[in-house]
């Protein structure tokens, strides 16, 4: 398929009558228009008004789906016990089947085109099969929650390590290398000491598995932590082997100097949730020192409950002006440090490579967007408006690996019926 428009390449290349060509799953061709037309006459075309790479949610809970909003104005772990997990708890096959579902497809539709996904403890496979089904691209683990945990959640600290190596010689690399596995313990508040390591252990046992959980995301959290093992949150994780270059921590906001340096020296993967940092009150991540640390510092939306929505082009707004308004400073977080955050950085957290930019050999993760409304009129920096201005639904074509996943409301599944039933499940929460 040959795809023209305005082409924003990556953060810093953008051409401005340009076009990209895809041959099965990767990126052939990207040049100007003409060049591009004239070497490629025949293949299928399309036009957009801005072509660009498929965002990267590095930190989403698309299980929560089902509970958008049901939880506002609340601190994260009377959020999380009283009114998630409870949730989660009661979710049957069937109820996982449609959130996951639900989720990607908001995914695929407002131009994510990756996931690392934070599941939960029961019916994981249901997710799997949904990510499968939808054509995204993800990086997904069941959740490991071995204490302090609510009836339905709490399990056996071997049985769910053991659940978790049984979904991880049946997922990971599954449909065609698009899904790959997280060991994902919820965070250490409910994990114990053995949990934590064993999740490292599995990962070391399987190559190319990641680790995925939670860290330093309230006050309250830390300090519990801290009570139980006399570390801070980060030198926890670290002792117990969660940290390194395929472990992706989620939050990362209340973290002190010598944490910080335990980060960069195992390069450690940090994702940023401005929103719903914001939306329960957690505070505001150091995102500026990450940067000046060479963290590598990824994009994501967390849960619907906690941010209510999983469109990546209003967390990457989010992100830059929270920036500027915490530091005072305009210059904090410009329009291409953030959407590297979202693409490149995302999908380096994920594991993935040639993912997230636009470049002759490269996977095919495409999105076409339209500039046709008053918002987006004009346009005198594409990468500005991506970044400021650009909302989910201004996107009409998702590639995932070379397959459109979505088409102007055409998808890949029948999402008006999973909406609906979607609405007939979240009923009883």
């Amino acid at each position: 398929m040959l795809l023209s428009g305005t082409v924003v390449a990556d953060s810093t290349t953008v051409i401005e009558d340009g076009a990209v060509v895809t041959v099965d799953d990767e990126i052939v061709f990207v040049g100007t228009r003409q060049e591009t037309v004239e070497r490629y006459p025949d293949h299928e075309r399309r036009s957009f008004d801005i072509v660009a790479p498929g965002l990267v949610g590095a930190h989403i809970h698309s299980v929560q789906s089902l509970g958008r909003g049901i939880a506002d104005d609340e601190e994260l772990l009377d959020w999380l016990f009283d009114h998630v997990l409870p949730m989660e708890a009661e979710m049957d096959a069937e109820a996982m089947e449609v959130a996951a579902t639900l989720g990607y497809l908001e995914c695929v539709e407002s131009g994510t085109t990756t996931v690392i996904d934070h599941l939960t403890v029961n019916h994981a496979e249901q997710a799997f099969e949904a990510a499968g089904a939808v054509g995204i691209r993800g990086v997904l683990g069941k959740v490991l929650m071995d204490k302090d945990s609510p009836e339905g959640l709490l399990e056996a600290t071997e049985a769910g390590l053991q659940e978790s190596k049984r979904l991880i010689e049946e997922y990971h690399g599954a449909f065609d290398d698009r899904i790959r596995y997280a060991v994902t313990p919820r965070f250490a508040v409910t994990c114990t000491e053995d949990c934590l390591r064993g999740a490292r252990d599995l990962a070391d046992q399987h190559g190319g598995v990641r680790l995925h959980t939670h860290a330093s995301e309230n006050k309250r959290e830390c300090e519990r932590v801290r009570e139980e093992t006399g570390r801070d949150n980060i030198e926890w994780l670290h002792e117990v082997g969660l940290t390194g270059p395929d472990v992706v921590l989620a939050h990362c906001v209340w973290t002190n100097d010598h944490e910080r340096e335990i980060l960069a020296e195992t390069n450690t993967n940090v994702v940023h949730c401005p929103s719903a940092n914001m939306k329960l009150a957690s505070g505001v991540a150091p995102i500026e020192d990450y940067r000046d640390c060479d963290i590598t510092v990824a994009l994501g939306n967390d849960g619907p409950p906690c941010n209510n929505t999983l469109d990546a082009f209003s967390e990457m707004r989010q992100a830059s002006l929270l920036a500027k308004a915490d530091s005072l400073e305009p210059t904090a977080l410009p329009a291409d440090s953030v959407f590297e955050m979202a693409t490149t950085n995302g999908a380096q957290a994920a594991g993935f490579d040639r993912v997230g930019k636009l470049e002759a050999g490269w996977k095919a993760d495409v999105i076409g967007i339209s500039t046709d409304s008053s918002r987006a009129t004009p346009v005198h920096d594409p990468l500005s408006h991506l970044v400021f201005a650009a909302h989910g639904d201004d996107v009409e074509l998702t590639m995932v690996d070379g397959a459109v996943v979505y088409d102007q409301g055409h998808m890949t599944v029948d999402a008006t019926a999973v909406r609906e039933r979607a609405r007939e499940l979240a009923a009883q929460y």
